[in-house]
């Protein structure tokens, strides 16, 4: 049996491919993203075209108060939730000396990736709690992190603070929540083929042929899907709390 699941940044790049693999494992799906642009759409149209309930939630998840009426407007959409996939993220808004990152730059860092994610499964969780559960879908919260969580990257510092504290998230959640029934993980993406990539994919592309990842290949939005999608149907509902390395074996210690 499937469910329903609300995916932030779900318009494009991993969120987009989480979004229509669940959708293809019979989830009824609803998508975030900041504003409604054409990505929303031709993404709405995929999930409609795959036989699903589907729908929009705009807003923008660092504003904390608009948590519940994104939820309520998923729910509308898709039917009670039972799944939240916390994909929406930032990268830093310019690479470079460690010396040079401003309280700014950090706190944007802190706010989508650190800050949102927790108080939208906070809400997530509170909402189901405050409901009468089978068990019956699975229920979960799969956080989409980094690889940087663990791989320290000092032009990116503040990324990688923001990705270690979401990581940590992934863990308080799964220790309050494993006994109610709902499952918390945590999957580290590494090096992925988005629009987030584009600039450095060519360096990246280059380093993995000498053999930076002994999987030699950048990863695809598909490969992360496929994860989530397991995850959410409760393939691995014993693995409380676990983080998955979806990385090509990028931070697996090799030689």
């Amino acid at each position: 049996m499937s469910g329903a699941a609300f995916v932030t940044g779900g318009a494009r790049g991993i969120g987009r491919a989480i979004a229509l693999g669940l959708a293809r494992a019979g989830f009824a799906v609803a998508i975030n993203d900041r504003a409604h642009d054409a990505a929303c759409d031709a993404t709405l149209a995929d999930l409609t075209r795959l036989g699903v309930r589907a729908g929009l939630a705009i807003g923008d998840v660092a504003d904390i108060g608009s948590h519940a009426g994104m939820l309520d407007a998923a729910e509308a959409a898709v039917g009670p939730l039972t799944t939240l996939v916390n994909n929406a993220g930032v990268s830093v808004a310019s690479r470079g000396d460690l010396l040079d990152v401003t309280p700014e730059a950090y706190d944007r860092c802190q706010s989508v990736n650190t800050r949102a994610l927790f108080f939208l499964s906070q809400s997530f969780a509170r909402r189901l709690l405050g409901r009468e559960r089978g068990p019956t879908p699975h229920h979960a919260i799969i956080n989409i992190t980094s690889s940087n969580a663990r791989a320290a990257s000092i032009t990116r510092g503040e990324y990688c603070v923001s990705k270690a504290a979401a990581a940590m998230v992934s863990k308080l959640f799964a220790v309050r929540l494993a006994p109610e029934g709902i499952g918390v993980y945590d999957i580290q993406p590494g090096i992925i083929e988005t629009n987030m990539t584009a600039l450095v994919r060519d360096a990246y592309a280059q380093r993995i042929r000498e053999g930076l990842t002994p999987l030699p290949r950048m990863g695809q939005p598909d490969d992360i899907a496929r994860v989530a999608t397991c995850l959410a149907r409760g393939e691995f509902a014993f693995a409380v709390g676990q983080t998955v390395q979806a990385d090509g074996g990028l931070v697996l210690p090799h030689y």
